[in-house]
């Protein structure tokens, strides 16, 4: 009754039902050439001629720079770039939301630092190893500023400011008291529901600053060339933002910039903006007229971006009968020394709130964001989502332990479900929910878990205290909506049928290791019913494809496979039209079908299969006859975000003595519709598992407030993250897919990427509640505050 089963009924009008490739799992396209080695990043990049580049960080958190020498720099031949190099447009890296949502508050070389680890200048030179020795003779003097580490403290009278003036679009916006963003939604009457309340829960939470860990650090090449057009090799998500913000700082028409699109080792929201060194690397780039390349360091890169921390303070109101009748977040973010997405990100964090349950419709969030002299923060895997998940279904656990309530049947009486609206990526962006695997996966998962007979932590005695808790979470595919919000979202993409029958697709979107250019490949051979090693991905820039906002928001597969499949379908209608022309039929009278034994795709008469031609002898008679190619090119969006789903059961064994926790089982269930390639999918929610876990119990940034500087130094030997041996061992690791079907999506299939870590967190917190009877409002949960928590605990005793 729950299950929103996959039938052939439920798929949209003229998509016609498949099941040759979509949903069996098939080797990787790109497989070969990551396990070989030979797969080319950025970073390995060669241009003939070209200089290598090195940037100076500010060793400071605050401070005015007074001088500059670079002549013994220049004297070793090397190309200095500094403050009065760069153009002094004051931008933002990101370029996903509208102007109208996006504060502008950098330019390239700052004559200011405002943290440690801030590009200050920049060189190039022959050699990597000359380029370092002309960084290390630059002369520079400073003005130490005094410095603010902590939101609070940052807003007070008297706090050191970091800006006076900021942009929002054209506006100059006055900084007061480091305040850089306030966003209030209010749905309803809260203060009416808490009033109708039996009991009203109210608390604080805190989720901590932490590094996105990807495992390629940032890498640019830039080429000037003669006609004084730029072409661009770099880490990014969006090849068309990177042109656009390039063309914006050095006044360049768009057709004089070619960004190509490349692999890159992991993302996690790290390069949703353009980073740094690929401005950086462009002026050097043109102040030199020599190709130059800059690849990050790690320690650069730790610098560069982090994953926001987060206060919040909530009030839930629940009845007797476990209605939950009304929900309010006050969020305080500390987002560091330049806004990246912290207006966005409060948008977003609402919307996870608010489409977690019903709350009876009345709904505040009171966001402030503030700046600090720390490392700028942008998006990690969830885009707040995570963060305030945690909050919110650490609250729902108390609130069922207090009240009695089963922790499942309350969850299924308050959550949104079919037929409920959804804030995809926040209020500017409601849509309704389609389909939803949370009832399968909160009603199977507890069967399956035995969750009924977990026992309560009062009955739990012994060195080792076992205990099991569950949490479950969503995340958007995409950020369109029925009208378009205040996030750009749309697609492109081109296939084309070559002489002999195989497919080209060209697309702009990226993939960030998950599968999604797999996925897209899929769907265009379904469509077409073309064996899937006829098609090609054919490499992508800027020049020859139309814009793609960006490869975020778990909206590779449904937004990009939805402009790849419209792509098809239209190819496929011209494709029956020649086929019809050749055959003596009708467009409308055929149908594509896979002929195994010839290897190719065919088109036939519906009914009378025995008249057919391969899409082969299709092409190549076009090609004799001069009738053209088969191609179509689509500029597409999707009208809608549908939630994927996740709910995560979660074992835990706590050592009194030690503190230590380890995770005996975890059982997954994971909602992406139809799942392209089933086994990429649960790798990415077993990926996700495994960074959830850092996030929850080992993952820390702390600053030095004496230097400002990271006390890991931006180095992994002390920034712990889990390694296959914290991990579950892999039969008591299980993953289940729900058995769903969005009708919105190509082939009934939505994303899953960032839902499958929103309720990590909360569901390892919950199971250490159940072990010990500790409340956690903090994470990382690590031994030492495990064992202090005990000890607290005992003495109130």
């Amino acid at each position: 009754m729950y299950l929103n089963h996959l039938k052939p009924e439920n798929a949209p009008h003229g998509e016609e039902y498949c099941t040759s490739m979509i949903g069996k799992n098939t080797h990787r396209w790109d497989g070969p050439a990551k396990v070989s080695g030979t797969m080319e990043y950025p970073s390995d990049v060669y241009v003939p001629g070209m200089l290598y580049g090195a940037v100076l960080y500010s060793p400071y958190a605050h401070a005015n720079i007074v001088s500059v020498d670079t002549s013994e720099a220049e004297a070793m031949g090397a190309v200095c770039l500094t403050y009065e190099d760069v153009p002094k447009t004051v931008y933002n890296e990101r370029s996903v939301s509208t102007p109208a949502g996006t504060y502008r508050d950098r330019i390239i070389l700052p004559n200011k630092a405002r943290h440690v680890g801030e590009p200050l200048m920049a060189v190039a030179a022959p050699t990597e190893e000359l380029a370092y020795k002309a960084l290390h003779a630059l002369k520079v003097e400073y003005e130490v500023l005094p410095a603010v580490y902590d939101p609070e403290e940052a807003m007070k009278d008297g706090a050191p400011q970091l800006y006076d003036k900021i942009f929002l679009d054209e506006e100059e916006i006055t900084v007061k008291n480091n305040v850089g963003v306030v966003r209030n939604i209010y749905e309803g009457d809260v203060e009416e529901g808490l009033r109708q309340a039996d009991r009203v829960f109210e608390d604080d939470y805190s989720v901590g600053r932490i590094y996105q860990a990807q495992l390629e650090p940032k890498a640019a090449v830039v080429k000037p060339e003669v006609d004084g057009s730029l072409t661009v090799w770099g880490t990014c998500q969006s090849i068309h933002a990177c042109r656009q913000l390039l063309g914006f700082l050095f006044q360049k028409p768009l057709s004089k910039i070619n960004v190509k699109k490349m692999p890159f080792g992991g993302g996690f929201g790290s390069s949703i903006h353009v980073n740094t060194v690929i401005p950086i690397c462009a002026a050097l780039a043109v102040k030199s007229g020599k190709p130059v390349k800059i690849c990050n360091t790690r320690e650069g890169d730790f610098y560069s971006h982090n994953k926001y921390p987060t206060k919040f303070h909530v009030r839930l109101g629940v009845t007797n009968d476990g209605v939950i009748t009304a929900g309010e977040v006050k969020a305080l973010v500390d987002f560091g020394a330049h806004q990246i997405q912290p207006l966005p990100y409060m948008g977003c964090t609402a919307g996870w709130f608010a489409s977690l349950y019903k709350y009876c419709g009345n709904i505040t969030f009171e966001g402030t964001a503030v700046y600090t002299n720390k490392t700028p923060c942008c998006a990690m895997q969830g885009y707040g989502n995570p963060q305030v998940n945690f909050a919110i279904e650490s609250m729902i656990d108390e609130i069922c332990n207090e009240m009695g309530f089963d922790p499942i049947e309350f969850r299924l009486k308050n959550i949104r479900t079919i037929g409920d609206e959804f804030w995809a990526q926040g209020p500017t962006v409601r849509s309704i929910i389609k389909s939803s695997g949370t009832e399968e996966g909160l009603i199977e998962g507890a069967k399956k878990f035995d969750f009924a007979n977990r026992g309560k932590f009062e009955d739990k005695t012994g060195k080792i205290r076992r205990g099991s808790g569950v949490a479950r979470g969503f995340h958007a595919s995409g950020t369109g909506g029925p009208k378009p919000g205040e996030v750009i979202d749309y697609s492109f993409a081109t296939v084309k049928i070559n002489e002999d029958g195989s497919v080209d697709v060209l697309t702009p979107v990226t993939d960030h290791g998950g599968g999604t250019w797999d996925a897209i490949r899929k769907i265009v051979a379904e469509v077409l019913q073309v064996p899937l090693d006829l098609v090609g991905l054919s490499p992508a820039d800027t020049m020859n494809t139309g814009y793609d906002v960006c490869t975020h928001a778990t909206r590779g597969t449904y937004c990009g496979g939805g402009a790849a499949r419209n792509a098809a379908l239209r190819l496929r209608e011209k494709l029956f039209v020649m086929a019809g022309e050749m055959m003596d039929e009708k467009p409308d009278d055929l149908e594509v079908v896979m002929d195994p034994k010839q290897h190719q795709g065919c088109v036939q008469v519906k009914g009378y299969p025995e008249k057919r031609m391969t899409i082969n002898e299709i092409a190549r008679n076009a090609w004799i006859w001069s009738r053209g190619t088969l191609v179509h090119s689509e500029s597409y969006r999707q009208k809608n975000a549908p939630p994927c789903f996740t709910v995560h059961f979660v074992e835990v064994e706590v050592n009194m003595e030690t503190g230590v926790i380890t995770l005996p089982r975890v059982l997954i269930y994971g909602d992406c519709g139809t799942p392209i390639n089933p086994d990429l999918v649960k790798g990415q929610l077993v990926g996700a598992f495994n960074r959830g876990l850092g996030y929850t119990m080992y993952e820390w940034l702390p600053t030095d407030e004496e230097t400002g500087a990271l006390l890991n130094k931006g180095l992994f030997v002390d920034y712990k993250t889990p390694t296959a041996y914290e991990m579950p061992k892999v039969d008591n690791l299980q993953v289940e897919l729900c058995k769903c079907y969005e009708p919105s999506g190509p082939f009934g299939a939505k994303g899953i990427g960032e839902a499958a870590l929103a309720s990590v967190q909360s569901a390892i917190s919950n199971a250490i509640y159940n072990a010990i009877g500790i409340r956690f409002h903090e994470i990382p949960i690590t031994p030492e505050r495990v064992l202090e928590a005990l000890k607290e605990k005992e003495a109130q005793a």
